[in-house]
């Protein structure tokens, strides 16, 4: 009986004559590397995809290269930012470099005359190509190490201030569980209906003749009534264009805090169109509710129609959730695709229809910020309050802003058309 060859235990045996030759593999596997250490879920499995991918295109073409890559390491839309960035910068594009390297030098040329910044690098991505600390020799055990925390900052007051943009992972996951506890004050408002109350203004002469029946002909206190008060309803329009892609997860973190500490909160995100997410922010789950919402959402990081979306929040939603004097949040960069189209218009419905209206733009981290973009200047007339939304400390001023009731001689019949942003 004729003897059999052993069977390689090794999985990638019969895959070695498909392998690309030379250093590439390695690098693509440290590629892969870099991408998992920025956050994206690429595990040992997509490693082989992309060797198959890199062998179907091979490497003649730096565009169909780098598509094969993404067509087999991204699984998600919003991937995408974050892969092309680091693509990039691992793959050493020489434009990108030049622009690096002009910007650590001293800047000569007038101020017409200057390149533009390249884009910041995420503090996640740069966190995962930072090369491996070195090993640190231990110290012995009897020696005792002394530190004087007078001169120092904690991590909460460092984190308080900084961009959500270039946070590393650990910092976003850090801010994330801070976001997780903040809580979103309204004032409370005074509602139509009534309560029984001894210090009310109002005598309840129902509860008054009761009390009289049962006195026997004596003489009965009087009862009284005051007005119910509860917090106003809260609806959020979330813009979640590519412009925002950085902080519109964060502000959904936020997002899912509030909704889940309180009533009548109402979320709605849109970017081409609008699409009610509040039922998926109720789940408890927060990383349960955000994948409800991934799944819901289809223009995800794509184009932005301010105008168009607004209309249709008028059209359809702000008869349902614009009662009982709601504030509305509306957060967005204000970067309309259609040039501001039919936005002055609905901007101005939406005013008239809530109590109070708060625009959020993480445009104002800028200290130079001016409203140029015709569709921010189509917005900023009908505003109540115009705050930047970028850090933690920003969300906290929110907070603080909102808890101190509306701002006197915003309403109906003021000229609003010169209002310069509150800064």
């Amino acid at each position: 009986m004729a003897e059999t060859a052993p069977r390689s235990l090794n999985p990638m045996a019969g895959f070695a004559t498909l392998l690309p030759k030379g250093h590439l593999p390695e690098n693509v596997l440290h590629f892969v590397r870099v991408l998992r250490g920025a956050g994206l879920p690429v595990g040992p499995a997509k490693v082989i995809d992309a060797l198959a991918a890199v062998e179907a295109v091979g490497v003649g073409n730096r565009t169909d290269f780098r598509e094969a890559l993404a067509a087999v390491l991204c699984s998600r839309r919003e991937h995408l930012d974050l892969y092309e960035q680091a693509f990039e910068l691992f793959w050493r594009n020489p434009k990108l470099l030049e622009k690096m390297v002009a910007a650590m030098l001293p800047q000569v040329l007038g101020r017409t005359g200057e390149e533009p910044e390249p884009p910041p690098v995420p503090g996640r991505l740069a966190e995962a190509m930072a090369p491996p600390p070195a090993d640190v020799p231990r110290r012995e055990e009897d020696d005792e190490v002394t530190l004087d925390a007078a001169f120092t900052f904690s991590p909460r007051e460092v984190l308080q201030t900084r961009d959500f943009a270039t946070m590393s992972g650990d910092e976003l996951a850090q801010v994330k569980r801070m976001i997780g506890r903040l809580r979103l004050p309204l004032p409370m408002v005074p509602m139509r209906r009534t309560r029984p109350d001894d210090r009310g203004r109002h005598i309840d002469l129902r509860a008054t003749l009761r009390r009289s029946m049962g006195a026997a002909g004596a003489a009965a206190p009087l009862a009284f009534r005051a007005r119910t008060r509860r917090p106003p309803p809260l609806v959020v329009l979330c813009d979640i264009s590519g412009s925002m892609d950085r902080y519109s997860r964060m502000m959904l973190h936020f997002l899912h805090a509030i909704t889940n500490d309180r009533h009548r909160v109402h979320v709605l995100l849109f970017g081409t169109r609008l699409t009610n997410v509040t039922r998926h922010l109720r789940h408890r789950d927060v990383d349960v509710a955000l994948a409800r919402v991934a799944s819901a959402v289809e223009d995800w990081a794509g184009g932005t129609r301010i105008g168009a979306s607004i209309a249709e929040f008028n059209q359809h939603w702000s008869r349902r959730l614009l009662g009982q004097n709601a504030v509305v949040l509306l957060i967005s960069d204000g970067l309309d695709a259609e040039s501001g189209a039919g936005l002055d218009e609905a901007m101005e419905r939406l005013s008239k229809s809530c109590k109070r209206l708060v625009w959020l733009n993480p445009l104002l981290r800028y200290a130079d910020f001016e409203a140029r973009p015709a569709g921010i200047r189509a917005m900023l007339p009908w505003v109540d309050e115009f705050l930047p939304v970028h850090s933690l400390a920003s969300l906290e001023a929110l907070a603080a802003t909102l808890a101190q009731g509306e701002a006197p001689g915003r309403r109906r019949g003021v000229d609003r058309s010169r209002r310069m942003p509150a800064r």
